[in-house]
C-alpha cells in the first residue's frame, strides 16, 4: 500500500531531516535535506522498502555501484520510508533522447538492467561521470524463480531512439503484460527449447506452449536475422547469448565480462 506525504512535509531520519519538494511516481518522492541538497525517499507500506533496506545496508559498502541508502525515516514512526541518494537520470532515457556510443553501451552494460540504472553526467566521452544500480525491492536469491527468469537488458541500449524490443502494446498493470512479453520472446528468440520441460512446471509448460501455438509466423522475427546495418554482428551475438530462455544455458556474469564485444577495441 502506498503511503502518501504532503508537499512541504517535514520527516525525520536517524541521521537528518528532509522536506518533500515534488511526488516522482506512486511511491518515491524528491526531498531537500539540511544542506538543500536533492535526496530521494521512497515511501511504501509493502515489504520491498524494507527488503531494499537490507540489501543495501549488507552490500553497498563492498562496491560504488550500488545507489546508496543515506537514512531510514523514524518520525513519523508509522512512515515505512527511506532515503536515498539523488541522480540526474536513468539509462533509458538517455538512450531515447541519444543512441549509445559502443563506448558508453559497454560502460552501461557491466552495471546492468537500463532503466534501474542511474547516472551523473559528465563532460566529455562518455558522457556519464557516474553510474549505480538503484530499486532492490525485488532483489532475490540466484536460485529463486525470479532470477531464473531474468530481464531483458542490453537491447534497448543497442538500438536506442526509443526503441525497445520487448514492449508489449499494453499497459504494465494490464492482466496480458507479462503474456505480452513472452510473445515478444517466442517471436524474436524462440522457439523455446524443449530441455526447459525438465525445469518448468505444468502452469508454466502450458502457457509457453499457448505462446508458441498463438504466435502467427508472420509475427516472428528471428533476432539470429538481424542485419548489421542494424547491429553489427559482435554485437548480435552478445545478445544471444544473453538471451538463453533455458537458464541453464545462459553465460555466467563473469563469462559475459570476459566475452570477446567487452573486452575488444572499440
Amino acid at each position: 500500500m502506498v503511503v502518501m506525504m504532503n508537499l512541504r512535509q517535514i520527516i525525520r531520519g536517524r541521521t537528518g531531516q528532509y522536506t518533500i519538494t515534488k511526488q516522482l511516481h506512486e511511491s518515491v518522492w524528491l526531498a531537500k535535506n539540511q544542506e538543500n541538497d536533492s535526496v530521494i525517499v521512497k515511501c511504501a507500506n509493502h515489504f520491498r522498502i524494507h527488503n531494499e533496506r537490507d540489501v543495501l545496508l549488507r552490500f553497498q559498502h563492498k562496491t560504488p555501484i550500488l545507489r546508496p541508502l543515506l537514512d531510514e525515516i523514524q518520525d513519523p514512526a508509522s512512515l515505512p520510508a527511506i532515503v536515498l541518494r539523488y541522480l540526474e537520470g536513468d539509462i533509458l532515457h538517455a538512450s531515447n533522447r541519444k543512441r549509445l556510443a559502443r563506448a558508453e553501451v559497454k560502460y552501461i552494460a557491466r552495471h546492468i538492467k537500463p532503466s534501474n540504472v542511474l547516472v551523473n553526467y559528465g563532460i566529455g566521452e562518455p558522457r556519464f561521470k557516474e553510474v549505480q544500480l538503484a530499486d532492490f525491492g525485488s532483489t532475490a536469491h540466484l536460485d529463486s524463480a525470479h532470477a531464473r527468469d531474468g530481464d531483458s537488458i542490453l537491447i534497448s541500449l543497442l538500438y536506442g531512439e526509443g526503441f525497445h524490443i520487448f514492449k508489449p502494446d499494453v499497459p504494465v498493470d494490464h492482466e496480458d503484460y507479462d503474456l505480452k512479453i513472452l510473445m515478444k520472446h517466442h517471436q524474436c528468440f524462440g522457439p523455446f527449447p524443449a530441455s526447459y520441460d525438465e525445469i518448468a512446471n505444468l502452469e508454466r509448460r502450458a502457457v509457453l506452449i499457448w505462446v508458441m501455438q498463438n504466435c502467427h509466423p508472420n509475427t516472428m522475427r528471428p533476432f539470429r536475422l538481424t542485419t548489421s546495418q542494424e547491429i553489427c554482428n559482435e554485437e548480435k551475438e552478445s545478445v544471444l547469448k544473453v538471451m538463453k530462455f533455458d537458464p541453464r544455458d545462459r553465460h555466467s556474469a563473469k563469462e559475459l565480462l570476459e566475452d570477446s564485444w567487452f573486452v575488444s577495441g572499440e
